[in-house]
C-alpha cells in the first residue's frame, strides 16, 4: 500500500475490432475471511473506457481503506485484517483476479 494507504489495481483494455468501441470496465471486491457473510463480488467501481480500432490502454483503480469497509454486526463502519481477492473485467464473470492481504 501507497503511504496514503491506498493501492492502484490496473488491466490493460485492447480494442481488437475495426471500429471505435466503449467498454465499461468494473472492480469487484472480495472479502475472503469478513467476520459476516460478504457479497462473493462487490462491485467497488467502475469506468468507461472508449477507444479507437487497435487502440490500447490502460485502466486504473484506486483501492482505498474505504473501499474495504463494511457495516459490522454492531453496525460499525470497519476495515477488517484479512484477505481480499480483487477482480477487474467488463462484467462480472470475465474478470482478472489478483490477491491483497490488509494486516
Amino acid at each position: 500500500m501507497s503511504a496514503d494507504g491506498s493501492i492502484t489495481a490496473a488491466i490493460t483494455l485492447t480494442n481488437t475490432g475495426e471500429r471505435e468501441a466503449t467498454e465499461v470496465v468494473r472492480l469487484y471486491i472480495h472479502d475472503k475471511v469478513a467476520s459476516i457473510s460478504r457479497p462473493v463480488k462487490e462491485l467497488k467501481d467502475f469506468q468507461r473506457v472508449t477507444l479507437q480500432a487497435g487502440e490500447s490502454r490502460d485502466v486504473e483503480f484506486h483501492i482505498t481503506a474505504d473501499k474495504l469497509k463494511f457495516y459490522n454486526y454492531d453496525l460499525d463502519y470497519v476495515l477488517e485484517p484479512g484477505d481480499f481477492e480483487v477482480m477487474i473485467g467488463p462484467n462480472s464473470r470475465d474478470v482478472k483476479k489478483a490477491g491483497l492481504s490488509v494486516e
